[in-house]
């Protein structure tokens, strides 16, 4: 009889428990003891496509043995910019199972960000998910120094590229082949595979990937991160919320080069056996939600507030009785809501218990399964705070959204709300394996098994990071509760203003309360070294348009929109709402409606839509000007 010890996922659980799993080791593990079950799928002209997890881990066998071709040994860094795919998937893992180092690079990043990095990390292979990508890459190889060391750019898909003639491009399924035939000469020699030997010496602590931060301040510094580390933040996160023993299922929609996204979908497929989804795109995640209804989901706050307006403005062109049902319902989900919230997110009674049920059977159960919501056994916000609106939105339709805060340089995950634990803008106490201090500033350190290996080729800024005796400086001002460990993200320390009269301001407090109006998209607060507080705010293209048709207001697009007085009205009214909230110093005293939204290829925010502050000041001086005078839009 085999020892419980001895079955195959309590091996796969233990070696992550025990720090010593790599994550191409846990593919072929997965892929022995399970190889007919699902893994991924993609929909491709409206038809899933399936890879099961022996034909998930043959692909990558096949690439790896293409890649080594091509000089991809131990410590060598692979580039990877696309949309998520299971190509994606196959590069990320292949080039693991050589030991070498993934990079992930964003799809939005102009040629010439993409062109620090790869030469930042030095790859000599750059795998691209379409033409797009393989533009960008073309055109860093021809300005300003090239990419000297590159020498082979894999394309996924290369649909519109039959005219490129390129000797360093070749398809990844041209690639796959060339392994596949790599692959037939060593089963010919009965020698067995080499890249399962190779994948055998992998070490847990060696790299495993490099994440880019965003870089809000300056160029981006690559963060790396190790097998183990990243292993570690998957196995709690399914520690924590139950996924063991459950079926589990996820949908890939961010860019696989952010750390969220690769710890959500790619590490803990691969630690918990989870199937994972790939959204067809960006704009299409609320219809593949639907249809997929995954059990844990990670939603940046965007995404959270868009399936909230979505809702409500469906609410309001709903036949009139089923109108006033569900503004009934919501009434009474959110009187439960606030009582759940002060008793740690959960039911204060078997009373509340019992009507959260009844309200759940009668309305909010088709509606979230509608949101393709009603399976989950996490659903987690991440990147930002989620207003406090749309969390009790959600709460009292009957979903509790657990607010997950970390960075890059902790594999995304430092700490987690947990049922009994769930505070509206707070994020829940540390994760099993993570310590926690406030420094004498307030800012946040911590120290774990999580915390990444440091920077790569600046010693430098990983000295100025990482203290010797291991305490990571997160750069966050936080609060924390004595009792349970909880913190409270106040703002960046390199955010916090200083007006012209000494005070100090910290921005994400006054900014999140103005974003919480369904107007306002973005908000940016001014004011160092000022005498009073100002804003650049960016309205909402579909809400504010909605309200615009509905008030037979004439527009064309967004600048004819947001240049509207009766917007500008709209703005002010929560604006004011807003500043009775807080102190006088702290109030917004004038504004300026932005006459363009904000976008990544102008440089004005980064690819995970942080805003550049600098560069808002510097293409913003006309605004400015009209706020503080022209004086200081030349200082800006």
């Amino acid at each position: 009889m085999r020892r419980a010890a001895d079955h195959p996922r309590a091996a796969l659980a233990e070696a992550a428990r025990q720090g010593t799993a790599t994550l191409p080791g846990l593919l072929f593990a997965r892929a022995q003891a399970h190889p007919q079950r699902l893994a991924l799928r993609e929909k491709l002209r409206g038809v899933w496509q399936r890879h099961d997890w022996a034909d998930y881990a043959e692909r990558v066998r096949e690439l790896a043995l293409f890649l080594r071709t091509q000089g991809v040994v131990e410590g060598e860094a692979v580039a990877i910019v696309g949309d998520g795919t299971p190509g994606w998937f196959f590069a990320d893992l292949a080039t693991q199972a050589l030991g070498g180092v993934a990079v992930g690079v964003y799809p939005t990043n102009p040629w010439p960000e993409l062109q620090y990095i790869v030469r930042h990390c030095g790859a000599r292979v750059v795998v691209c998910g379409d033409q797009e990508q393989t533009d960008k890459v073309l055109a860093a190889l021809e300005h300003e120094g090239g990419l000297p060391q590159l020498q082979r750019i894999v394309v996924i898909d290369p649909k519109g590229m039959r005219h490129y003639d390129d000797a360093r491009i070749v398809t990844l399924e041209a690639a796959l082949a060339e392994g596949r035939a790599l692959r037939a000469a060593e089963q010919a020699r009965g020698s067995g595979c080499s890249i399962e030997r190779a994948v055998a010496t992998l070490r847990a602590r060696q790299d495993a990937i490099i994440v880019y931060t965003s870089g809000t301040t300056g160029m981006p510094k690559g963060a790396r991160i190790s097998h183990r580390s990243i292993v570690a933040a998957a196995r709690v996160l399914g520690e924590v919320y139950g996924f063991e023993g459950r079926a589990l299922s996820a949908l890939c929609y961010l860019p696989l080069c952010h750390v969220a996204e690769r710890l959500f979908s790619t590490v803990t497929q691969l630690v918990w056996g989870s199937v994972v989804n790939f959204a067809e795109s960006i704009d299409t995640v609320g219809h593949d939600l639907r249809e997929i209804a995954p059990t844990y989901f990670l939603g940046v706050p965007r995404i959270w507030e868009k399936m909230q307006r979505d809702v409500l403005l469906a609410a309001q062109d709903a036949h009139p009785l089923a109108r006033r049902a569900f503004v009934l319902a919501l009434a009474a989900g959110q009187r439960l809501a606030a009582r759940a919230y002060a008793n740690g997110g959960v039911p204060a009674s078997a009373a509340d218990r019992m009507l959260e049920r009844l309200l759940r059977r009668a309305v909010f159960g088709n509606l979230l399964a509608s949101l393709g919501l009603d399976r989950m056994i996490l659903a987690a916000a991440g990147g930002a705070p989620v207003p406090d609106q749309v969390a009790h939105f959600f709460r009292a339709i009957g979903l509790t959204v657990h607010e997950v805060y970390g960075m890059t340089e902790t594999c995304g995950l430092i700490n987690v709300q947990r049922p009994g634990q769930v505070r509206l803008g707070w994020a829940g106490p540390p994760v099993p394996g993570i310590e926690q201090r406030l420094a004498e500033d307030g800012e946040l350190l911590v120290r774990g098994e999580m915390v990444f290996s440091g920077y790569l080729h600046d010693a430098e800024a990983t000295a100025k990071t990482i203290t010797a005796d291991g305490w990571l400086h997160t750069g966050d001002i936080a609060e924390r509760d004595a009792a349970d460990g909880s913190i409270r993200i106040v703002d960046r320390k390199k955010s916090v203003l200083i007006t012209s009269g000494g005070k100090n301001i910290t921005p994400s407090l006054i900014e999140n309360a103005l974003k919480e109006s369904p107007y306002i998209e973005e908000a940016i607060l001014l004011g160092d070294g000022r005498h009073f507080l100002a804003a650049l705010l960016q309205v909402d293209l579909a809400t504010v348009g909605k309200w615009a048709q509905d008030r037979g207001l004439a527009y064309t697009n967004y600048a004819s929109l947001a240049a509207l007085p009766e917007v500008r009205d709209l703005v002010q009214a929560h604006v004011d709402r807003v500043n009775e909230r807080f102190a006088r110093v702290e109030n917004v005293r004038k504004f300026a409606i932005l006459r363009k939204q904000l976008d990544h290829d102008d440089g004005e925010v980064t690819a995970t839509m942080k805003v550049r502050r600098a560069a808002i000041e510097r293409k913003f001086a006309a605004e400015i000007a009209q706020i503080y005078g022209p004086a200081a839009a030349q200082e800006a």
